[in-house]
């Protein structure tokens, strides 16, 4: 039985709306999975690590400038040059704990330019 033209249009199907593409016949070897990126992998030690110097760093500072300012008594007879080295050791240790907390903020936040790569993970 041949089909006509009106046989079709009352199936729903019409020739001039259908519209057929031919498949690339060259297949590249590519799929799209291998070019998805992976999850980032987050260094929860490292940055437990850079909260605790923050931490730390925070309280040498806070005790050191009330040392200096003399709202913590330091006694004169006991070692009053203590003030200062407490400062700058507050200081070594709240810098990168600052700036590894910043970069993992701005990593969790999605930020450009920010990765969780960029804070050392210690080979886990």
């Amino acid at each position: 039985m041949m089909t006509t033209r009106s046989n079709m249009l009352t199936a729903g199907i019409s020739n001039n709306k259908v519209k057929y593409s031919r498949l690339a016949a060259d297949d590249d070897g590519y799929i799209d999975l291998q070019f998805k990126k992976p999850p980032p992998k987050i260094p929860y030690k490292a940055i437990a690590l850079a909260i605790f110097l923050f931490l730390i760093g925070s309280l040498l500072i806070i005790f050191g400038a009330l040392l200096l300012a003399e709202i913590i008594p330091v006694e004169v007879s006991l070692h009053p040059d203590r003030t200062i080295p407490v400062i700058i050791i507050g200081i070594l240790v709240f810098l990168p704990g600052f700036y590894h907390l910043r970069i993992a903020y701005y990593a969790a936040k999605g930020y450009r330019g920010y990765s969780y790569d960029d804070i050392p993970d210690f080979g886990d």
